[in-house]
């Protein structure tokens, strides 16, 4: 795996291209992120880099959070995600991390927490179809039959059915970074990505394996 970076989603807009083409893109602040750790073999088993990101007050932390950070003299961190490497040479505790890692035109995948729906039915949920509309019908949003009959005369556990949907970890691969600017920390990244403006994502190189 490839270092990433963590970031907020500010929104969506739309740049141009060369040919006049209008591309639609999610505008992300991405870093600067602070190296809290390093992990190599010989101390944690796996070589892997912690980085933190969004400096918020002191009495947010907590203080075995705060002896953790004060370690790499990075100032109180809100969030802290670990990315794992096959070498760690590059990476000095304290140091930091910065969008300009990205290039215009890479490849990159996206993880955050998709939209919470709350409760939602079978139709939005699970995308079913609906009953008859006409008015003699009984059925229009009802799920139909959720047993098996006398035997096992019980629902199985899994069946599709309404409950909570959304507000999970969810991962967009292989979408395209249209611009970076390094002055502004800013991500242009083309399409959408999980959450509200405001949520926590992490940007990280798609894996050339799954590619």
């Amino acid at each position: 795996m490839s270092v990433g970076i963590l970031g907020t989603k500010l929104g969506m807009t739309q740049v141009f291209d060369e040919e006049g083409r209008a591309i639609p893109v999610t505008v992300v602040q991405a870093g600067p992120c602070t190296v809290t750790q390093i992990k190599t073999k010989q101390t944690d088993g796996y070589t892997a880099v912690q980085l933190g990101y969004k400096e918020v007050k002191p009495k947010a932390i907590n203080k075995p959070e705060m002896g953790h950070l004060t370690k790499s003299s990075a100032p109180p961190l809100r969030h802290l995600r670990e990315y794992r490497l096959d070498k760690t040479d590059e990476f000095e505790l304290g140091g930091q991390v910065k969008v300009d890692i990205f290039s215009a035109d890479q490849i990159v995948d996206v993880t955050g927490t998709s939209i919470g729906r709350g409760f939602a039915g079978y139709q939005k949920r699970h995308n079913f179809k609906r009953g008859p509309m006409a008015h003699g019908s009984k059925n229009h949003r009802l799920p139909g039959s959720t047993g098996a009959g006398t035997t096992p005369g019980r629902t199985f556990p899994g069946k599709r059915m309404a409950g909570r949907y959304g507000g999970t970890q969810t991962t967009i691969r292989k979408l395209q970074v249209v611009r970076v600017d390094s002055e502004r920390n800013l991500l242009l990244i083309k399409g959408a990505v999980p959450g509200k403006p405001g949520a926590l994502l992490s940007i990280a190189p798609t894996n050339k394996v799954g590619r």
